[in-house]
């Protein structure tokens, strides 16, 4: 009879049922009865991914009108924050990126887990872009058109010109055929590739300034309007990367005056 642990190391060799695995079925010992279990979920949660991300793929597919056009999603990280760049990016996949079984919208994935990400979509990738909107031209334009025109620039700058553009939830000012798609980041896979470049890039950007205002805690919070964000602004005032046209920003700047 096989020790628990030797049937421990055999599961977790394996994601496919395999012949052997009847007499780990028929043990009943608590121990093996356990890993037993832990292993079903495992493969149940694997067959799930796996299935969302072919529902990702076909969704992606029905926008191809050839075999060999080309889709890029585009997405945007930071509309919401009182600090920072609103940071948009654009990707265009293969057909197929098995690398990328999991991928999903990036507020649905741990840090740990986005990071882990991007190596995967730039090694699969045919093309990626990521763009940086300034607080000056988000405080000129307005947030919405902001975000408008650098999820653009992010589509102009990719090395490939795609056929047809998923944007997540926004018309963009393109001459390329486009569909807005609500909740794109959770239907589409290049639209979910998109979320995970330019959600990484702007963290990765804020913790950078996180090192130049250090009593701000923008790594923390990534500029967001946390309680921590709100009282530092209060204590220090607004700086150079706070956008001057959102509250409470806006009227701080107008009680100096």
């Amino acid at each position: 009879m096989k020790t628990i642990k030797d049937i421990k190391e055999a599961l977790n060799s394996e994601q496919q049922y395999q012949p052997w695995m009847l007499e780990v079925e028929a043990d009943e010992r608590a121990g093996v009865k356990k890993l037993w279990q832990q292993w079903l979920r495992k493969k149940a949660k694997q067959e799930k991914l796996q299935q969302e991300h072919e529902e990702k793929l076909q969704f992606d597919d029905s926008y191809r009108a050839n075999p060999n056009a080309y889709i890029a999603g585009t997405d945007e990280a930071g509309r919401g924050p009182l600090a920072g760049p609103v940071v948009t990016a654009a990707v265009i996949l293969p057909k197929n990126c098995l690398e990328l079984v999991g991928l999903n919208d990036s507020k649905q994935l741990s840090k740990e887990t986005r990071e882990s990400f991007i190596a995967k979509i730039k090694a699969c990738a045919i093309a990626t872009a990521v763009h940086f909107q300034s607080t000056e031209v988000i405080d000129d334009l307005n947030i919405y058109e902001a975000t408008k025109q650098s999820m653009k620039a992010s589509i102009e700058a990719l090395q490939v010109k795609p056929d047809f553009v998923l944007a997540d939830a926004m018309k963009l000012p393109i001459d390329i055929p486009q569909a807005s798609i609500i909740k794109g980041d959770a239907k589409s896979l290049a639209i979910a590739a998109a979320s995970i470049l330019a959600k990484t890039a702007r963290d990765h950007y804020m913790e950078e300034m996180d090192s130049i205002y250090p009593q701000y805690g923008f790594s923390q919070h990534a500029g967001y309007g946390t309680k921590q964000h709100l009282e530092a602004l209060r204590e220090f005032g607004p700086t150079d990367i706070h956008r001057k046209t959102f509250e409470p920003i806006k009227s701080m700047i107008l009680k100096k005056e």
